[in-house]
């Protein structure tokens, strides 16, 4: 039995939910937090440590300006109405990625946020937002090279966005797309991936559980026979 440390989820499908309801593609976005808050606390039950949420990617900045907007606003409102409830169920909130080509307003936020919960210690989630993996590798390699340091798989773990983290035990996609759009790719080299056909805001806690069923029953050999 696999004990499960840390999952990572790509939260793919929520303008797809929205036009499929006949609504917009931001009412999907809005609708996908229902499915954060139920997963959020599925972690909990399951004495999950770490929740890594792909949030925004550096590659989603291509979408209409509007959306974008949007789902900066999403994000502050979620911050500030659920920010006592986060306190209070223990839940520790960090960032990782790109943060100073945010908005101004929405970083100082981020950062007001992070200090609120930087000594909560039930799950720690860990919000991907303007994140891409190949800029992570690209700095982290200028981060060794400033420290005059090895370039080696060691000094590469140390410097990445998620150097406090241990890598994922789990990845799931939902929304029915197997690829892992520059997600992590050097921390996912042996996380068991799982594709799930629903689009994020119709994922639930029997599809959630289902995958850490699966996941236990998995013989992880690392390279090894």
């Amino acid at each position: 039995m696999n004990p499960v440390k840390h999952v990572a989820i790509i939260m793919d499908g929520n303008g797809r939910w929205g036009v499929k309801h006949k609504q917009s593609r931001n009412a999907g976005h809005r609708a996908g937090l229902n499915t954060v808050d139920l997963i959020i606390n599925q972690c909990i039950h399951h004495k999950i440590e770490f929740l890594t949420l792909y949030t925004f990617s550096s590659e989603n900045w291509k979408r209409p300006k509007n959306e974008i907007t949007f789902l900066f606003k999403l994000l502050e409102s979620f911050l500030r109405k659920k920010i006592n409830e986060i306190i209070k169920k223990d839940i520790k909130i960090r960032f990782i990625g790109e943060l100073s080509k945010l908005p101004i307003k929405l970083q100082k936020l981020i950062k007001l946020t992070e200090k609120k919960t930087i000594n909560k210690k039930l799950l720690q989630v860990n919000i991907a937002l303007n994140y891409g993996s190949k800029i992570e590798l690209i700095n982290t390699v200028k981060k060794i090279k400033q420290k005059k340091i090895t370039i080696n798989e060691k000094n590469i773990d140390k410097n990445l966005y998620t150097k406090y983290l241990p890598d994922p035990d789990v990845l799931i996609r939902t929304g029915d797309t197997h690829r892992l759009s520059n997600f992590l790719l050097w921390q996912l080299s042996y996380t068991e991936i799982f594709f799930e056909k629903k689009l994020w805001p119709d994922f639930n806690d029997k599809d959630f559980n289902k995958i850490l069923n699966k996941f236990k029953k998995v013989k992880r050999n690392f390279g090894s026979v």
